[in-house]
């Protein structure tokens, strides 16, 4: 696990993003993805908005994914090993490097065929408590033509990451303008948080 972990922060030192192939084992991500469509299949899912608070809004022109929240309270044997795995992750965090991560939120991400999430910053204009921004891909078999990618914005350059199961991106919420483009089939993730407040 803490091999896992190592290699993200190295890989985020050298190129402000930090990736892992295997970050959720097999057996988790598995789990995990039948979690999610036993949700998605029951109608558990929501439009994912645009902002925050009063400024929330819902643009499928922009962002056509649908989402549901994950939560101790809801008690799931799985999520609740993905908190076990954040958890670790953030004391490792903070005792390594420092960086006052006091909690997180994730919530599951589906992008039907024919999504995407255009080019956007994780943090709000008005709250800064977002430190760092983390998703995890539950997609077996992904292929290049599959499409999804996840595109991020270097100064000079573009970075593409597939979304291929079991790994996983890390990068500052304030820092990397991002996009998910347009997907071809059925894309999942765990997508979320770390945040300093």
């Amino acid at each position: 696990m803490q091999d896992a972990f190592e290699r993200i922060i190295s890989n985020y030192i050298e190129n402000r993003v930090g990736q892992d192939n295997d970050f959720l084992d097999a057996i988790l991500a598995n789990h995990l993805k039948t979690n999610l469509q036993h949700l998605f299949s029951n109608n558990q899912f929501k439009s994912a908005g645009i902002g925050n608070n009063a400024k929330l809004t819902t643009d499928k022109s922009i962002r056509s994914d649908v989402i549901y929240w994950l939560d101790k309270a809801h008690n799931n044997e799985h999520e609740n090993s993905f908190f076990d795995l954040m958890d670790a992750f953030v004391i490792y965090l903070n005792r390594t490097c420092y960086t006052g991560i006091t909690g997180y939120e994730f919530h599951y991400a589906y992008y039907d065929t024919g999504s995407s999430y255009k080019r956007h910053l994780d943090q709000f204009k008005d709250n800064q408590d977002r430190a760092f921004s983390m998703i995890m891909y539950l997609n077996e078999d992904w292929k290049i033509e599959d499409g999804g990618q996840l595109c991020i914005y270097h100064k000079d350059s573009e970075q593409y990451v597939s979304p291929t199961n079991g790994s996983c991106v890390f990068f500052k919420s304030s820092e990397l303008e991002h996009e998910v483009l347009l997907s071809h089939k059925p894309r999942m993730s765990i997508t979320g948080w770390l945040r300093t407040g």
